[in-house]
């Protein structure tokens, strides 16, 4: 597939086939993210590859599995999501964010090595680990797309990031930055409409 093309074609996808993904096309996926570029040249990440759905279950278990409608409206209101296209985005997302993983052929757990607080950083210098990493992730995501797969992605909230840390005993000078679900989409899996950008809006040469 052409660059450009796995670039429109990538896509967040919550509704996944029961399908598995080859251990070689993990690892040419999971290569991929390792290509990213990197702060100090180390590339001092790991990912942890979930296949056992008794492990995604533990896993998951914190993860609440479903969200009422009155809740729904309480966060859409909290988080000042004006917008209606981005709420209808968040209205799809949020119930299934149990789901799309335990349906996901596989769930990526990428590491850094933490050689910071990137909780309560005292400079911006002190996040350029975190930042390497989502170059990683968006690697991982593209080359997924490349070979006909798709990623979700969910974002630790509250303490999940420490259960994982109890479910899958890697070391605590690493941090978890996200959930990642790999899996082959459904053929009617729902496509949020993106936002249209004008790239010509969104450019300014030499000044603002």
């Amino acid at each position: 597939m052409e660059f450009f093309e796995v670039v429109e074609k990538r896509r967040t996808v919550r509704d996944f086939e029961n399908e598995e993904i080859s251990m070689d096309i993990i690892e040419k996926i999971i290569g991929a993210g390792l290509k990213a570029p990197t702060n100090d040249h180390m590339r001092d990440w790991h990912y942890i590859v979930i296949r056992d759905k008794s492990v995604v279950l533990q896993l998951l278990d914190i993860i609440p599995k479903g969200i009422s409608e009155e809740d729904m409206n309480q966060l859409i209101k909290d988080w000042n999501l004006s917008d209606n296209e981005q709420q209808e985005a968040y209205r799809n997302a949020v119930p299934k964010q149990h789901k799309m993983l335990l349906d996901a052929s596989v769930i990526v757990i990428p590491l850094l090595k933490q050689k910071t607080d990137i909780l309560h950083p005292d400079s911006i210098s002190h996040l350029n680990g975190f930042a390497s990493i989502w170059c990683s992730v968006e690697n991982i995501f593209l080359a997924a797309t490349a070979e006909g797969y798709a990623c979700t992605l969910r974002v630790p909230l509250g303490n999940e990031g420490e259960w994982a840390r109890d479910v899958l005993g890697f070391p605590n000078d690493y941090f978890m930055p996200c959930f990642i679900g790999v899996g082959k989409p459904k053929a009617d899996a729902d496509v949020i409409k993106q936002k249209d950008i004008d790239v010509k809006e969104r450019i300014h040469w030499d000044r603002w």
